[in-house]
């Protein structure tokens, strides 16, 4: 069971500190939620997590070891990722693309087994992409190629999911079958990190809510006392109040 801590972790871009001394973890079986303003550095935490950008100060950690340290091909076994931008320039299928996730278990030229095209085949159906799975991905819509990228992080069968706003482009209902899926997938185990604006599509179904706030984890908390009044004023400026008219709406599938 796979386990991803940042430990004081902080990284300067240009001349702008984005992290200071942050501090997360992600255990198996939890769905965390990563909210904050635009520029608050969730992106580049991300990034730093899974070992694509090496933080200035500080570490992350997969199972205790430095991610860093960790060989490319083992680390992608153990930890899926789904950029914020999935726009892919090249005449590939959808098929094509979610099959590249099986990249970590195979060898240079080795053929297909019967487990990867299960694995790929389990993907699309697990983000209702088979009906385009065959297509060019450059013909497909914005919401389309974004279930695409998420059904390729999941056929690497990773035992950690880190996605940047997973739910961009896609319509209400498909937004809600992927935050279902995600809660689904942290009870069979896994561990989902997930970062999102929409903390009122994915606050419900997690089990912890971290705010970046000046560069640092400013709350860490089970969302009821994330999602505060008070924390919602000092991280994003706004007023907080209980729904008193039609808005917002309580969706379920």
């Amino acid at each position: 069971m796979s386990q991803l801590i940042a430990n004081m972790l902080s990284k300067q871009l240009g001349q702008k500190t984005v992290l200071h001394g942050v501090n997360l973890h992600v255990e198996p079986g939890e769905l965390v939620l990563l909210g904050g303003r635009n520029g608050a550095g969730k992106s580049t935490l991300l990034r730093c997590l899974i070992g694509a950008v090496e933080p200035d100060a500080g570490s992350a950690h997969l199972d205790g070891k430095p991610i860093l340290s960790w060989q490319p091909k083992a680390r992608a076994r153990e930890v899926a990722f789904v950029p914020q931008d999935t726009e892919v320039p090249f005449e590939f299928t959808g098929r094509e693309l979610v099959t590249m996730g099986r990249h970590p278990h195979r060898g240079r030229s080795e053929p297909l087994r019967e487990e990867d095209h299960k694995a790929v085949d389990r993907a699309l159906k697990l983000l209702d992409a088979e009906a385009f799975q065959e297509r060019s991905v450059t013909t497909l819509s914005g919401g389309e190629q974004r279930r695409i990228a998420v059904a390729r992080a999941l056929a690497t069968e990773a035992r950690l999911l880190l996605l940047d706003e997973p739910t961009n482009n896609l319509d209400l209902e498909h937004a809600l079958q992927l935050v279902t899926l995600l809660r689904q997938l942290a009870n069979e185990g896994h561990g989902v990190l997930v970062a999102s604006h929409d903390l009122n599509l994915f606050a419900p179904h997690c089990d912890r809510v971290v705010l970046l706030h000046n560069g640092r984890a400013d709350v860490d908390a089970k969302p009821e006392e994330a999602l505060s009044p008070d924390n919602m004023h000092r991280v994003f400026g706004v007023q907080s109040h209980t729904p008193s008219s039609f808005f917002p709406r309580n969706f379920t599938l």
